[in-house]
């Protein structure tokens, strides 16, 4: 396990053990026929958002492996529309740090996710790209935990004073727009991860 890893996985016993026990009940078999990694599903469930970094450096080598990883989302008709800028300069990160995105002065790089609108379906389809970049979002947040950074996730689009920001500082043509940003350093203490699980907000079958 990586670090943190071990402490996050001691806070969320419950998770990880309802887990175990509906992989003991359903399998949690594999294509191969062999039981699911216990790793993988613990680092779902275990990962959580992150807003306080230490001021150690992150590699290139890492933010290219979060950047692999965000290009391995699903994507609707292999558009791939997205778009990613990695910050590293102290200067851009520190433009960043208004309101809710105050963490991006403690932050030790980010990563601004971005949809090309050149690259999208025609009409009732144009948006996916929203799913898409959303779905790579999410890849580069369970990579940084799974390399025992600590990320979290910032809201740009839709709202049109934050696109705007955003455009700004990057200098991004029009045609592309910034979805999210991940701000990324390593924590400064071990995160407990929410427990999310509600059975009221499952259905089966139909509504």
């Amino acid at each position: 396990m990586k670090k943190f890893l071990s402490f996050a996985v001691w806070t969320a016993l419950t998770l990880i053990f309802t887990v175990m026990i509906s992989c003991s009940d359903s399998g949690c078999v594999s294509s191969s026929g062999e039981v699911a990694s216990e790793e993988a599903l613990v680092n779902i469930m275990t990962r959580t958002s992150v807003r306080d970094y230490t001021d150690t450096h992150v590699s290139s080598a890492t933010l290219d492996t979060l950047i692999r990883a965000g290009m391995s989302a699903p994507t609707a008709g292999n558009k791939q529309p997205w778009k990613f800028i990695v910050v590293t300069e102290r200067g851009r990160l520190d433009s960043l740090a208004h309101g809710n995105w105050r963490m991006a002065a403690k932050a030790q790089a980010a990563i601004v996710v971005c949809g090309d609108t050149t690259n999208v379906f025609p009409e009732e389809g144009r948006d996916y790209w929203v799913q898409d970049c959303s779905a790579a979002t999410e890849n580069i947040l369970l990579a940084a935990h799974a390399v025992g950074l600590g990320a979290v996730w910032c809201g740009c689009y839709p709202i049109s004073d934050r696109v705007a920001m955003v455009r700004d500082i990057f200098d991004i043509p029009e045609t592309v727009v910034p979805m999210s940003i991940v701000m990324l350093g390593y924590p400064t203490s071990e995160s407990t991860p929410k427990d999310k699980y509600k059975p009221e907000n499952i259905h089966y079958n139909k509504w």
